[in-house]
């Protein structure tokens, strides 16, 4: 195969990839728009067609382009709406917070800390990916965040999937044992387990709902076990992800 051929793959499949990548998340703003969460539509509508425009502006057919075309026109004319409609609600609330790679300074109480008053009773989690070892570790460190307080809280639901290979059982096991644990406290966890669960977000019965691309485990393997950042979130580095903060009073029926 020549190189210039290998390249035009190459690039053919960038644009593949960002066109699927495209279709799936404004997928998911319909169905969230379908379902009036219009706040968290409102983020992937426009994480979708800023991908579409990426790949359009990759693609040398022209074809493809004018299709690109028409799909961000009728998108964008979606989202324009919704961004109306959200304006005019009073009080409304939306902040983002971009934690880029290597970023440190971002341990669960930078971001949480804020949000977890003392009206703060109960706790919802969806997560699919409570599953391996440092992963649990992550939903641990975040429960002795909420027992610490200055919340009160008294239960955590947790959404999450199962382990699909054989850390099934020490995921159980391990769950159990947090579960357990924050019994001593006067804390219930619930757990349950969904196979299509999507979506990563915490929900706190205040009103205050915290979205993460990356669900909690946003941050990198640390060097090693007795090096910074290993104990301390806070000096951890972490992956590129988005944070988007709501208050849920504000996503009513348009």
């Amino acid at each position: 195969m020549s190189p210039s051929l290998s390249m035009s793959r190459a690039g053919n499949d960038g644009i593949a990839a960002l066109e699927r990548a495209g279709a799936e998340t404004l997928k998911r703003a319909v169905q969230l728009d379908v379902a009036s969460r219009f706040q968290e539509s409102l983020v992937c509508y426009q994480e979708g067609i800023d991908l579409l425009l990426q790949a359009m502006k990759a693609t040398t057919d022209e074809a493809k382009k004018q299709r690109y075309q028409q799909k961000i026109s009728e998108y964008l004319t979606r989202a324009e709406d919704i961004k109306e409609h959200i304006k005019k609600e009073d009080g409304k609330y939306h902040k983002q917070i971009r934690i880029v790679e290597n970023a440190t300074g971002f341990g669960y109480e930078k971001l949480f800390q804020e949000y977890l008053t003392e009206k703060v009773s109960e706790v919802w989690v969806e997560d699919p990916y409570i599953r391996q070892v440092h992963q649990l570790y992550n939903f641990l460190r975040f429960c002795e965040m909420l027992v610490k307080g200055p919340c009160k809280v008294k239960t955590i639901h947790l959404l999450t999937s199962y382990d699909e290979g054989s850390g099934r059982i020490q995921q159980m096991t391990v769950l159990e044992e947090i579960k357990q644990s924050l019994s001593n406290y006067g804390v219930t966890l619930n757990i349950d387990f969904s196979s299509s669960i999507h979506d990563r977000e915490i929900r706190f019965n205040n009103g205050w709902m915290i979205k993460i691309g990356r669900g909690l485990d946003y941050f990198k393997k640390p060097q090693g076990r007795f090096s910074i950042g290993y104990c301390d979130f806070d000096l951890r580095p972490c992956h590129e992800t988005t944070v988007d903060i709501f208050n849920t009073k504000h996503t009513k029926k348009m």
